[in-house]
């Protein structure tokens, strides 16, 4: 899969095994249409196509012994500086034990107009190749998964809705959870009565300015139930702060 010939803002080089992986992101959605606009690049990099044997091996058994194999260095510093159309290109690793990626990471990473991915496997990639070209080292989360691909579509898909176009409303990706280190508030639509459950009122009074505090309290009220762990390093603005305050109240009321 080839990079398109217009010049995107974001340019996305991944280098994996398995090329075949990410073609449903240039086929499906809102990375397809940004891709197809030009607004994003996208490239696959066949790790295999660097091998040096016959067998196209890009991995071997890890010095000291152990179980697994790693990719070897050769044919991934290869890869890399391929990749890499300048100096100033940034590579990303996916690796578990890589800083955990959040929105603030996300918004980070769309401001640099090259970024290159290595999806390893295995036991994962030869330190020196992280010690000499990687700039990020990311994990999704706390878990382990079969290979970097799924990751690297995560934070690429979550990188590309940063850049300002490829979401038609960029307003939803402002609203979005996590943007501004909060949950998002509930969404309604009709009928305005279901199984029995009734849409908020306030919702369908027209008033957008209790509208619009109705959602700032039901964010903070999503977030301190359901994660109070992102309240400690959310950016509160006066008013959430009052907010949140008025609704602690109420829950120690009911407590």
């Amino acid at each position: 899969m080839q990079d398109n010939e217009k010049n995107p803002v974001v340019k996305f080089k991944v280098i994996t095994i398995f090329p075949e992986f990410f073609k449903p992101m240039l086929e499906f959605g809102i990375f397809s249409r940004a891709y197809k606009k030009g607004l994003i690049g996208f490239e696959t990099i066949d790790l295999r196509d660097f091998a040096t044997d016959n067998y196209r091996s890009i991995d071997d058994e890890p010095y000291g012994g152990g179980s697994g194999m790693v990719f070897k260095p050769v044919p991934l510093g290869k890869a890399i500086k391929k990749a890499k159309s300048e100096k100033k290109t940034k590579v990303v690793y996916l690796t578990p034990s890589g800083k955990l990626f959040n929105s603030d990471l996300a918004k980070e990473l769309a401001k640099e107009k090259d970024l290159v991915f290595i999806c390893g496997r295995y036991e994962g990639i030869d330190q020196r190749i992280v010690d000499l070209y990687v700039d990020y080292e990311v994990s999704i989360g706390d878990y382990v998964i079969s290979g970097g691909e799924p990751a690297a579509m995560i934070v690429i898909d979550a990188i590309a809705r940063q850049v300002e176009g490829v979401v038609k409303e960029m307003d939803s990706v402002v609203k979005d959870s996590f943007y501004d280190g909060l949950l998002d508030y509930p969404h309604y639509t009709r009928p305005e009565t279901y199984n029995g459950l009734r849409v908020p009122a306030v919702l369908l009074s027209g008033d957008h300015k209790r509208i619009e505090l109705w959602r700032e309290k039901m964010k903070l009220v999503e977030t301190l139930t359901k994660r109070p762990d992102l309240l400690e390093r959310a950016r509160l603005t006066e008013t959430q702060k009052k907010l949140l305050k008025e609704i602690k109240e109420q829950l120690r009321k009911l407590t």
